[in-house]
């Protein structure tokens, strides 16, 4: 058996032979290795391997941090303690019976993450609440889909192999992440088990015995959905596109017309039950119907829900300084390295590794500065066109459409081909790469409307399109196994053939333009029809927010540890 030590960077070849579970000599994790923070009284062991046959050892690796008085330990003498569970004492809400734990996904434009190689006190906010804590690493776009959700449904499995072992319940998992890693947390509420990762999972030498379904998946900001996000941004945002030449404006509305006729084969459903539909506009891009009106309430709720959330006068200035309130990484971030929350935020281009261009700008109208009344700030929304109509009795607004929202309001950051541009170069198209960190065309929609309109990049995209990995996963299959709706909605195969979790909260700055509104919204509402699997589904659109861990109040790891504790009630 190959062993690789955990300093070493070592990439194999994704295509290794590698030992049965029975083969594989799994070991447990040592509990005479542990290490103790006295600061925190946190107990932590760091660098444990949660595969046997690693296809990068740098990444596949966890650190595990424990409330101290989860244990009664011993001192070794040498920096070590061996410890044993301790059955009476609790931490928080939780004894060391029922604490749950809790997994970051720390992976901005789908990046690899390493798990950390020293003590860190971000831990100390969850292991004070009684949370265990696993930061696993994982590897990221250059080594293809679907690596990155491979890894840390292999990390879940390792931690249920020791649950003998360990305090807490291991059927009480959450996940959670923003951007990227917001969509790898939806995919791991909605994979679990998954069959079509099977062959994945042993390919690293996983434990193959254990599940790795979770408990609930917090999604700030999710990039997510990827087979319709191009048309979806362009059925949103591409009536704000301006000055676009005859050709890719007939890309834009080719793109606008297939997300909505994808949208009425879902067969999704308001919470009264009612189908919802896309219909054909005057401009002929299908801006009408019932998932139309729907998105236009979900922009007036978020408006409606600033409103009632905001003092007046108010300062628009002093709220972008507190967006630090509501991220995950620290200042001195960098790719790779992401823990904390609550730190100022990054840039975009840091956030992604990729530059995507745009600015922190609201569409066409100044939203910064001082408004001394709720009238002053509607009559900021409402410098260009009045399409905010606020009721000052019932101190409500509507809208008079969509269009106008995103041509005002919705910060249009990115061209034509979003995710799947036409020269590859986008962090998603390293992501459905074959592991070698080039990037492939996989968005089956743009290949059909361009070679619908004859363009000369049809071919390279209907190349790309019919490649397969090196375990014989088409590309199709490829983007089904990223996309959550695969498993959410009734118009996929995949439909309940994964154990999804029973608790969501998926929260996104409605101003941002880095996806569209509808990416989050679909697989909220196919989890709003899923059945009685899923309990809570908590989707919020915060006014004002842009690409962060988007909070109506509060901080984003003060709200996620209450709504973790609530879930458990």
């Amino acid at each position: 058996m190959l062993s690789l030590s955990f300093g070493a960077s070592v990439m194999l070849s994704s295509c290794v032979s590698v030992p049965s579970q029975e083969e594989a000599d799994f070991q447990k994790i040592n509990m005479s290795a542990w290490l103790y923070n006295d600061e925190d009284k946190v107990y932590y062991q760091l660098g444990i391997s949660y595969v046997s046959k690693a296809a990068d050892a740098k990444y596949e690796n966890l650190g595990l941090f424990v409330p101290a008085s989860n244990f009664d330990g011993k001192d070794n003498g040498d920096g070590t303690y061996t410890v044993t569970v301790n059955q009476k004492n609790t931490v928080g809400d939780f004894s060391s019976a029922t604490a749950p734990f809790v997994m970051p996904i720390q992976t901005p434009g789908y990046s690899a993450l390493e798990a950390p190689s020293s003590y860190t006190h971000d831990v100390k906010q969850y292991t004070d609440a009684g949370f265990i804590f696993v930061y696993a690493g994982a590897r990221g776009r250059n080594h293809g889909v679907p690596a990155g959700v491979t890894d840390f449904k292999a990390a879940i499995r390792y931690i249920r192999h020791n649950k003998g072992l360990l305090p807490g319940n291991t059927d009480r998992y959450f996940t959670y992440g923003m951007s990227g890693g917001g969509a790898q947390s939806a995919l791991m509420g909605a994979t679990g088990d998954a069959p079509e990762y099977e062959p994945y999972l042993k390919e690293i030498g996983a434990v193959m015995t254990e599940s790795d379904a979770v408990t609930g998946s917090m999604d700030w900001c999710p990039i997510t959905n990827l087979n319709v996000a191009d048309a979806a941004y362009e059925w949103e945002l591409g009536v704000a596109r301006t000055n676009l030449d005859e050709g890719t404006k007939a890309i834009s509305d080719a793109l606008a017309k297939e997300f909505a006729l994808y949208v009425n084969k879902l067969g999704i459903r308001d919470e009264k039950g009612n189908e919802m539909k896309t219909e054909q506009s005057q401009d002929g891009l299908y801006h009408g119907g019932s998932y139309y009106d729907y998105l236009k309430g979900v922009i007036e709720t978020s408006l409606n829900n600033f409103l009632s959330d905001t003092t007046f006068p108010y300062n628009a200035n002093e709220q972008k300084e507190a967006l630090g309130q509501n991220m995950m990484l620290p200042p001195d971030w960098k790719p790779r390295e992401p823990m904390g929350m609550d730190r100022p935020a990054p840039s975009a281009e840091d956030l992604d590794g990729v530059k995507r261009g745009g600015s922190q700008k609201s569409g066409n109208v100044d939203l910064s500065g001082n408004f001394a009344s709720t009238a002053d700030y509607i009559k900021a929304l409402n410098a260009n066109e009045e399409w905010v109509i606020y009721d000052e009795k019932a101190k409500t607004a509507k809208i008079t459409s969509v269009e106008a929202f995103m041509r005002e309001v919705k910060q249009l950051q990115k061209n034509v081909g979003v995710f799947d541009d036409m020269n590859k170069s986008q962090p998603e198209n390293t992501l459905f790469g074959l592991g070698d960190g080039k990037g492939l065309h996989f968005d089956a929609l743009m290949a059909k409307s361009l070679k619908e309109l004859s363009s000369p990049f049809a071919d390279d995209y209907d190349s790309d399109l019919k490649k397969k990995d090196c375990l014989g996963s088409t590309m199709e299959k490829r983007n089904d196994m990223y996309n959550p709706m695969y498993y959410l909605s009734p118009a996929y195969s995949g439909y309940k053939t994964a154990k999804v979790a029973k608790y969501w909260r998926i929260h996104a700055g409605i101003f941002q333009g880095d996806t569209a509104i509808s990416t989050e919204l679909l697989y909220s509402l196919a989890l709003k029809n899923y059945g009685k699997e899923v309990e809570s589904v908590d989707f919020t659109e915060v006014w004002g927010l842009y690409h962060v861990e988007a909070e109506r109040k509060g901080t984003s790891t003060g709200n996620f540890i209450e709504w973790v504790k609530d879930c458990l009630k």
